[in-house]
């Protein structure tokens, strides 16, 4: 069957996508009650239920996850022998984090340059944007008979690392059962070239807190011998890298090598947008230390702002710290590690607390079977080249519940998230034409998929 009635349906739905993204962004649905009210996470998760039940899914519900957010669960079945494929996304996004820093307000979709901007465009409404799409898409061409049954899972607590869907789904172990479930929570290598994410870091966060004094005293009469606990964490900090910027843990080695596709130095500089004269930090290639090779990363310091600070040496200071593991490195054990660092490097004989956090295993996918072989197809042809493998340094602690939960399942991760939407940072931004090239790849994936299994 021709596939340009697809592409055109695609195309057609792009002014609505745009519609739909801009309400959706327009919920500042952060999963932190302490920064955001939680009314606006329901009324995101409210927004996505209802507009999955408007493309035909059925058994649509909200459902309470025991970390008190809300997952939106849907579900269709297929044509008689048709595989089961699960769709997955998050509605919640990360803090705006410097709203000074934006060109335009965070929850507010603002096409700028080609591309549109606010909190979640990318990371990861875009995603579900890409989900719609597709079915619409697909419905659009065929009516409503999707070639695949189908169920969707929309998370509300996916940035905020507190499991409450994984642990819903070991609760209740049929209600994601699916032959393949494709992960909307990534993006190509570069804009333009499609990728599936073959692996994932872990992660694992420590909040350390180091005490010196029974309070803050003068820095005229006591600097020089009271003990600072702000100066103690500083050092402690800079311990956690060697010279050249890789990790100092001691039980963490850096040498691991990523044999995939590359990611040239310069383009990683324009990516992130290094600063002209300044350095890369780490050793080994570019892939290597985002993908191979453990990360640690200084989240944040409670210290006194620089305005408004006052000449006193600090009785306390905190810091969040995340570590992240490549595939074949035990997450629990790395954070031993880390923490047995920490309580190693602290001077002065400072008190010290570490609190530590939940842990998310790495994820190493299996590229071989029928499943990515119809992504593949479906990748090539919304593209016109074909589909690398890359990793991810991020981490989507659910992965490893879904494998272990149905082992027999084919876990695709894909989406809109290239490198220069930057996510997680001021700005986010996505670009329409990935959004739109990402949900014709996910339709034709789902009439491809059908007629693999089929056959």
């Amino acid at each position: 069957m021709p596939q340009q009635p697809l592409a055109d349906a695609v195309r057609s739905l792009m002014d609505r996508a745009r519609t739909d993204l801009a309400e959706l962004v327009a919920f500042p649905s952060v999963a932190d009650p302490r920064q955001f009210p939680v009314e606006e996470c329901e009324k995101a998760a409210r927004w996505v239920a209802d507009a999955f039940a408007a493309e035909g899914l059925t058994n649509v519900q909200l459902l309470d996850t025991p970390d008190g957010t809300q997952s939106v669960y849907a579900e269709l079945p297929g044509p008689a022998g048709a595989p089961t494929v699960l769709l997955y996304s998050h509605y919640d996004v990360q803090p705006p984090l410097d709203e000074s820093g934006w060109l335009s307000p965070a929850f507010e979709l603002t096409e700028r340059d080609g591309r549109w901007y606010g909190r979640g465009a990318a990371d990861c409404k875009g995603n579900i944007l890409m989900h719609l799409t597709a079915l619409r898409a697909l419905r659009q061409v065929h009516g409503d008979a999707y070639p695949v049954g189908l169920k969707i899972i929309v998370e509300g607590s996916e940035e905020q690392g507190t499991g409450g869907l994984e642990r819903y789904a070991q609760a209740h172990p049929e209600l994601l059962a699916a032959d393949a479930i494709v992960i909307g929570d990534t993006g190509n290598f570069a804009a333009g070239l499609p990728t599936v994410t073959a692996s994932l870091r872990g992660m694992t966060v420590v909040e350390v807190a180091i005490t010196t004094l029974a309070g803050n005293l003068h820095s005229g009469a006591f600097g020089g011998a009271a003990p600072d606990a702000l100066q103690a964490l500083v050092k402690v900090l800079a311990s956690l890298h060697d010279e050249h910027g890789d990790v100092a843990v001691a039980g963490l080695t850096s040498d691991q090598t990523w044999s995939g596709v590359q990611y040239a130095d310069e383009q990683f500089r324009a990516d992130a947008k290094v600063l002209d004269g300044v350095a890369l930090t780490g050793t080994g290639t570019v892939a290597d230390r985002l993908w191979a090779r453990p990360a640690v990363t200084v989240l944040g310091i409670d210290a006194p702002p620089v305005i408004g600070a006052t000449s006193s040496v600090q009785a306390s200071a905190k810091a969040l710290v995340s570590l992240r593991v490549p595939p074949g490195t035990d997450t629990a054990a790395a954070q031993n590690a880390l923490v047995a660092h920490l309580e190693a490097q602290v001077p002065f004989g400072a008190q010290l607390r570490i609190e530590r956090h939940g842990n998310g295993a790495p994820f190493s996918a299996d590229t071989s079977g029928p499943a990515y072989e119809a992504m593949g197809e479906a990748m090539e042809e919304a593209f016109g080249t074909p589909m690398v493998a890359s990793g991810e340094g991020g981490s989507i602690p659910l992965c490893n519940t879904l494998r272990t939960l149905y082992p027999e399942a084919e876990i695709v991760l894909i989406g809109v998230e290239e490198p220069t939407t930057q996510i997680h940072a001021v700005n986010e931004s996505v670009d329409p034409l990935e959004l739109e090239r990402m949900a014709l790849t996910e339709a034709l994936f789902l009439r491809r998929f059908a007629e693999l299994r089929k056959a």
